[in-house]
């Protein structure tokens, strides 16, 4: 009897497991497919309104023309409407699915001067890599996508020859993707033997998390000076306008007793 209990404690506890491990696969895959950053976000939303902006243009086109055809008939019939209810809805299938999103390459990363579009097409980039990666990596890589967002904010209208832009094109265009890509050559039946006193899984985490420690260096770096700024204004301020005492006092010669 004692057996019996044993074994069903032990099969519950498997089907908890399996029931955890399910719940957790589910929750990282909806996770895979969300964006990484507010800048790569804009740009499937840019995509997108392109696709429905030629949508918009070709079911129009179809019905402008289905109209005039039916004018010049005298009608387009039952077989007119049928085919152009086909035809729209052909439209919309074909033009919903095309042209789809073009992810950039690792050699189109940095060949460009703009922080926003470095820091979108990283990101693009990042997204469709984070799929392969170990579920640690592919959390730092959405922590990094949030950096790259703060970063974006900052590098706009910076010199891109200063030395924290530099730092940061070679951080986001080189050694990341370098990281990645050493990482995806791995066969997978190796990426969890242990070699060096590490994983290759683990090896990928910790070197994103010394990225991510890199760039939020840079960002603190970037933001002394608006810091400092700040804190001088802000004892302007105080020096100026909070000390209550050296507001001039209220003019009593209007208060006086009429009597």
């Amino acid at each position: 009897m004692a057996d019996l209990t044993h074994d069903s404690d032990r099969v519950l506890g498997d089907a908890r497991q399996v029931r955890d491990d399910n719940r957790a696969g589910g929750r990282h895959r909806r996770e895979l497919g969300r964006s990484i950053g507010q800048e790569s976000r804009k740009l499937r939303h840019r995509h997108r309104g392109k696709k429905l902006r030629n949508i918009a243009l070709v079911v129009f086109a179809i019905w402008v023309a289905a109209g005039v055809l039916g004018t010049i008939l005298e009608g387009i019939g039952f077989m007119g409407v049928m085919a152009l209810i086909v035809a729209t809805v052909v439209a919309m299938g074909v033009l919903g699915k095309f042209p789809r999103m073009k992810v950039p390459q690792r050699a189109d990363l940095t060949k460009t001067a703009d922080a926003r579009q470095l820091v979108g097409r990283t990101e693009l980039w990042l997204e469709a890599q984070r799929p392969a990666l170990p579920a640690p990596a592919a959390d730092m890589v959405g922590k990094i996508g949030v950096q790259l967002d703060a970063l974006g904010l900052q590098l706009d209208g910076i010199d891109p020859n200063h030395p924290a832009a530099r730092e940061v094109r070679t951080l986001v265009g080189e050694t990341l993707p370098e990281m990645v890509d050493s990482y995806r050559r791995i066969p997978q039946q190796l990426r969890a033997e242990e070699r060096a006193g590490a994983t290759p899984d683990a090896q990928l985490a910790s070197g994103l998390g010394k990225i991510s420690d890199e760039l939020g260096r840079v960002t603190r770096q970037l933001a002394e000076g608006s810091l400092d700024d700040l804190a001088v204004k802000t004892r302007y301020l105080d020096y100026k306008y909070g000390d209550d005492a050296a507001l001039p006092a209220p003019s009593t010669s209007s208060a006086k007793d009429p009597a």
